[in-house]
């Protein structure tokens, strides 16, 4: 999330916004846009609606629960839902049209879409504008 902040004046400059979509709850989405010092949006997927409609949710294993509550990591909470889901961590550039311009999606969550690939494609859509 970071790493896309610094691009974000570049982002804008190319006439596209930013934007993340996280199953927490609007106040804890909230407390990661602020501690994390993050100047776009993100928005509440509540019970993993939209994560769901890409296929990106997958049940936390019984035994990672355990160890997320060993850690003080309580999902229900930041969630505000017991179901222990998770989205994969994916990116998406969306053009105009609505068409997916490029996407990355995997289960490492340590694993992103190098920020340098979000310029290409803004750059490469509006070259056919």
């Amino acid at each position: 999330m970071r790493a896309y902040q610094k691009i974000l004046p570049q982002i804008l400059e190319s006439g596209a916004s930013l934007m993340a979509i996280s199953p927490q709850s609007p106040d804890k989405s909230q407390a990661t846009l602020l501690k994390n010092f993050l100047q776009y949006e993100v928005l509440s997927d509540l019970g993993n609606v939209v994560a769901r409609s890409y296929g990106l949710v997958y049940r936390l294993p019984e035994w990672v629960q355990g160890l997320y509550k060993e850690l003080g990591v309580n999902l229900p909470e930041f969630n505000a839902d017991e179901s222990w889901e998770l989205p994969m961590p994916g990116t998406f550039v969306v053009g105009r049209d609505g068409r997916i311009l490029t996407s990355y999606a995997d289960s490492d969550p340590r694993n992103r879409l190098e920020p340098q690939a979000i310029l290409d494609a803004l750059k490469a859509e509006k070259q056919k504008l």
